[in-house]
């Protein structure tokens, strides 16, 4: 919820007093129209923490798009069998790793039954449905409604839908209150007048089991394992749903209308407004705690609060015009737009997304650690800091205690971050789970950011906690090779790709890239705050294994098999060429070698089988380069789609949307307009008449 927050962003504001970009005519042109069902995705109203998904209707009426929270999560029952009836009882697997018998948080085979709850507790939860009711005994399809038309507003944040049923029009607007999880409703149809349209409220248990839930989330049908009551005044409703161990409200304010329900084996309940009037506005505020209505929650107070918190949105920070007479530019500048109010829904909340944002589930509703510097270094780029912050660096103060007991477990000082997981700080079983190292040094990649725009004292001690731990860990996860007198990354492990054997997998080329920016920031930001500086990191950062090189080109990592001849060598992540795109180059990084690669991944590269922010970053890499005409054949490549609404596709092997596509083109887009250290400004398409304002140089 950033509404509240708009205080501490006016110096950002200030500046735009002499902004040339009519920002407003720009994000405009975007608005997306619907005039017929999609399946797949919805139109979303949302503030970052809440979000609310709708199909042509305005509301949920044909399609049970979800409605979706950051703390709304649910855990199913434990199982009761011997051995596997709570968390403790959890064993792991041991692996054999540099001579030792190490504990890695994996599926136990002996342990099925646990495993595969730690793996899918807790899980994200739909906290309801809300749709049109046509009357007693009416039963419509999607085929009885005509004249169809939708808008978003991306200005206003407002959706607003029209249709024909009955031979009458109804018209509605949609909206999300920017500070609460408040969604407000203005209805209008002479259909309220003679009892033909009212609103309905269902809510749904979670499907069992389920990795990937979407489009819709959650199960309509499953009546008996939870339970709705219903508490009414005069002008306000409250119905409390009680899922297992998990309880929230929603409560609804309708002057002048009455609810009554559940209807027979269900828990849906039906508004019914008063026949006196052609409007109906009521707001649904849905929170794990009693909410108290106010006359600040009442529907046009709401829209007017969304329509001046997306005024202050769009009109602070970075911005960017694009020519819209060259095709390519104006497709560019659509999905940049639309990627911007969709990421703000989604993705700018008090903890990182999902993948899937909260339109629905992926991986049962857990964020990725790994991921989260895809998802919200945009917002350091464009100068909206206030939405980083609200997750980051808390999110790694509230996991610091369980990632130093997960480090210390395994044997290793410091801290060591998880990877799939959730608001408690737990990181689910998995073989890649345990494996993956690369979100490691991401504290260092936010840190220095943050202290690039404000290097001051309080930046450092509020990061120092948290780099320390983590290269603690960097230095004590590091194994010296007696033989080749070099630190060694792994095995076992993987690498970004995910997609090799992990214990044939020693020295990724970006991990050890990734190691030494990280392990040097860690180093610099001790200097920098007059402290002593660990001889353990010094010394691994400067012993650390060189880059693995094979016939001129950066390979995935070092020794690996038949690399550019193995379709398996270039068939997942080209993570690699991230060393000069991603992150700004480390002093044993070889342009030249880097150029070759570039050359040899557009050459070769399945891209049938990338997805997401694989594009964004070879257009970053190729951008530096000085190949901005590749650039933004990247962005464009026909496998990184994005559909009406600004919706990322996600691919062949993750349900749509798949968010990291989104923030990671806000990313390239950044750099190309801002540049790097060394190399400022525009990095667009010769030719291309771009007009940007207050963009941040990349590292």
């Amino acid at each position: 919820m950033w509404f509240p927050d708009i205080f501490p962003i006016l110096p950002f504001l200030l500046p735009l007093a002499q902004a040339h970009i009519n920002r407003q005519d720009v994000v405009s042109q975007f608005n997306p129209v619907r005039t017929a069902y999609f399946n797949s995705t919805p139109m979303q109203v949302g503030n970052g923490d809440f979000a609310f998904g709708v199909d042509v209707t305005g509301l949920q009426t044909f399609q049970s798009f979800a409605t979706m929270s950051s703390w709304g999560w649910h855990n199913f029952s434990l199982p009761t069998a011997p051995g596997e009836s709570s968390v403790e009882d959890f064993r792991g697997l041991d692996w054999w790793t540099h001579g030792r018998l190490v504990n890695y948080n994996q599926p136990n085979p002996s342990q099925n039954l646990i495993s595969n709850w730690l793996i899918q507790n807790p899980q994200r939860i739909n906290l309801g449905r809300i749709g049109f009711w046509f009357g007693e005994g009416a039963n419509l399809t999607q085929a009885d409604i005509s004249a169809k038309n939708q808008t978003l507003d991306l200005y206003s944040g407002v959706i607003t839908s029209t249709f024909n049923v009955f031979g009458s029009e109804v018209s509605v607007k949609t909206a999300v209150d920017p500070a609460s999880d408040t969604v407000a409703l203005s209805i209008k149809s002479k259909l309220l007048n003679e009892e033909k349209l009212g609103v309905f409220f269902d809510f749904p248990y979670p499907k069992f089991g389920m990795k990937f839930d979407y489009p819709d989330v959650g199960r309509f049908d499953n009546v008996s394992s939870h339970v709705t009551t219903l508490k009414q005044t005069n002008n306000a409703a409250q119905i409390t749903h009680t899922l297992d161990s998990t309880t929230y409200y929603t409560t609804i304010e309708h002057p002048g209308s009455i609810i009554s329900g559940p209807l027979p084996s269900s828990h849906r309940y039906i508004l019914k407004p008063s026949p006196d009037s052609s409007e109906l506005d009521l707001t649904v505020n849905y929170s794990p705690t009693k909410f108290s209505p106010s006359n600040s929650t009442d529907a046009q107070s709401i829209l007017k609060y969304a329509a001046r918190g997306w005024s202050y949105y769009w009109e602070s920070g970075a911005f960017i015009s694009l020519p819209t007479s060259v095709p390519e530019a104006k497709e560019v500048l659509r999905r940049t737009i639309l990627s911007q109010y969709l990421l703000a829904v989604n993705g700018a909340g008090t903890t990182p997304p999902q993948e899937s944002g909260l339109v629905n589930n992926g991986w049962y509703g857990k964020f990725h650690l790994e991921m989260i510097a895809w998802h919200l270094t945009h917002w350091r780029l464009w100068k909206k800091p206030e939405f980083l912050n609200k997750s980051v660096p808390g999110l790694y103060t509230r996991f610091l205690q369980t990632s130093k007991d997960r480090a210390k477990a395994q044997g290793y000082a410091g801290a060591k971050w998880g990877k799939m997981t959730d608001p408690s700080g737990s990181s689910a079983p998995g073989e890649i789970n345990s494996l993956l190292i690369w979100q490691q040094p991401h504290v260092m990649w936010f840190a220095e950011l943050e202290y690039r725009d404000m290097p001051c004292n309080q930046t450092l001690q509020k990061w120092d906690e948290i780099l320390h731990q983590s290269a603690e860990y960097m230095a004590s996860m590091a194994w010296y090779n007696s033989t080749t007198k070099h630190f060694d990354l792994g095995p076992p492990m993987y690498p970004v790709s995910e997609n090799t054997n992990p214990n044939a997998t020693i020295n990724p080329v970006f991990e050890l890239a990734y190691w030494r920016f990280g392990l040097t920031v860690a180093l610099n930001w001790k200097r920098r705050q007059g402290q002593n500086v660990p001889r353990t990191w010094t010394n691994v950062l400067n012993n650390l294994a060189p880059l693995p090189i094979v016939n001129e080109t950066y390979p995935i990592y070092e020794g690996v098999p038949e690399m550019w001849i193995d379709p398996v060598t270039f068939t997942d992540h080209p993570a690699m060429i991230g060393i000069y795109g991603l992150l700004p180059p480390t002093p044993d990084v070889n342009l030249t070698i880097v150029a070759n690669t570039a050359t040899k991944i557009s050459e070769i590269w399945d891209f049938e089988n990338l997805f997401g922010w694989d594009f964004p970053m070879l257009a970053m890499n190729a951008a530096r380069l000085g190949r901005s005409e590749q650039a933004i054949k990247y962005l464009l490549d026909v496998n990184f789609d994005f559909d009406d609404v600004g919706m990322p596709i996600g691919g062949p092997r993750v349900p749509t949307p798949y968010f990291p596509g989104s923030s990671s083109l806000l990313m390239a887009i950044a750099c190309m307009a801002g540049g790097w250290d060394g190399d400022g400004g525009s990095h667009f398409p010769e030719g291309w008449d771009v007009e940007s304002e207050g963009f941040w140089r990349c590292l």
